[in-house]
């Protein structure tokens, strides 16, 4: 945690040298302005590790308060970075064509204007950004399948994932996810990790939510990495409260034709409860014939289950949350949101997830609760997927 926190830093940090210079460049801003820039923009490097402080202290109001200002800026200044990167790439182009291949000098925005814009275009991106979070979409995946046996026509199941219940994420968002599950009606709801984000002793009200859900084959959740570094015992309580049945690394029989198989998230290493072998251990004692639910929060397919599974649901990286920062997320995990067909049977179902971790917005990213139709191969000769609403 130490390395982890002096890297986050040495980076945030940079990021706020790099607006600080930029913004010298291109006002007028004097000594007292330069002065007053740079206190706001330590403040704001210090405000992530404020919010834990207070969180941990009990002191949530004064949390959230700032929650909401230091990690709205974070989202603004990702997007004032991204923006002047593209011109600065621009600048670079130019360059090099001058000093390779001769060609006239053609003037960029000068340092004044391309500042105030790149500030106003982030300043409304992430505007939008908020209205966004808070519009969860259901996508709907129908999946053929002969294991269902005969008389039953569709199998409903709902997946939520990354919610990150926490100072930000509180009970009016959580509301929107319920009442999106309790509109699909579904046989059964699974949940793939980042349920929680927070100190979750303070989650009064939210556990209820969940309570009043009962699908009548019930809730299963897998831990992801933030309820190991939320606090796993509070994150523990806080799921078993809100109804659901946890599956750490076990698997679970539903019926004549469907098995659950639930793996932990390697974060789970930090308790020394993590074993790299147990998904193909757990696979392999699945009886034939049956459709097989890997329920596993990173969307990482591991070589030794490939061809053992009908689906697995995940999440983890919320298609980047916000563009661009998807293209990086996507260095370590380089599948796409949505559905991905494997060449050995079986698919990959990744969830932008349900709320947000950080910044409270979202751009060309929209939470989403999956709802995901088994059906007989009879009534469907293909994969469909789809927004239902």
């Amino acid at each position: 945690m130490g390395l982890f926190m002096l890297i986050f830093f040495l980076i945030y940090g940079s990021a706020h040298g790099y607006f600080l210079l930029r913004a010298s460049q291109g006002l007028a801003l004097g000594r007292t302005g330069t002065l007053l820039l740079s206190f706001w923009l330590l403040i704001m490097v210090l405000a992530p590790l404020a919010v834990w402080l207070l969180e941990q202290g009990g002191h949530e109001q004064t949390a959230r308060a700032c929650a909401y200002i230091g990690y709205s800026w974070m989202g603004f200044l990702f997007l004032f970075l991204s923006l002047m990167l593209v011109f600065d790439l621009l600048r670079l182009v130019r360059y090099l064509a001058v000093f390779f291949v001769r060609v006239p000098a053609v003037g960029l925005f000068a340092p004044r204007p391309l500042f105030l814009v790149c500030c106003l275009v982030a300043a409304l991106i992430a505007g939008y950004g908020w209205f966004e979070a808070l519009q969860v979409r259901t996508e709907h995946l129908v999946i053929p399948t002969d294991k269902l046996p005969t008389g039953v026509a569709r199998l409903r199941i709902v997946q939520i994932t990354d919610l990150h219940v926490g100072l930000i994420v509180r009970d009016g968002r959580v509301a929107r996810v319920v009442e999106a599950i309790r509109q699909a009606a579904p046989d059964l709801v699974v949940a793939t990790g980042d349920m929680v984000d927070g100190h979750v002793g303070h989650f009064d009200g939210i556990s209820e939510m969940f309570r009043g859900l009962t699908p009548p084959l019930g809730m299963v959740a897998v831990y992801g990495n933030h309820e190991y570094y939320a606090g796993f015992s509070q994150a523990t309580g806080f799921l078993q409260r809100s109804g659901f049945e946890l599956l750490r690394s076990g698997h679970r029989e539903l019926g004549d034709y469907l098995s659950l198989v639930g793996v932990d998230d390697p974060a789970a290493a930090q308790r020394g409860e993590f074993h790299a072998d147990d998904e193909g251990r757990l696979l392999a004692t699945v009886p034939p014939g049956r459709f097989v639910l890997l329920l596993k929060h990173r969307p990482v397919v591991d070589p030794a289950s490939r061809g053992r599974f009908d689906l697995q649901l995940s999440g983890h990286v919320h298609k980047g949350q916000v563009f661009p920062f998807n293209l990086l997320t996507w260095l370590n995990f380089p599948v796409r949101a949505g559905l991905n067909r494997l060449a050995e049977g079986g698919a990959l179902y990744v969830s932008r997830g349900s709320g947000t971790w950080g910044p409270p917005i979202r751009f060309l990213a929209p939470p989403e609760v999956t709802v995901i139709d088994l059906v007989p191969t009879s009534t469907s000769s293909a994969v469909r997927y789809g927004r239902s609403s």
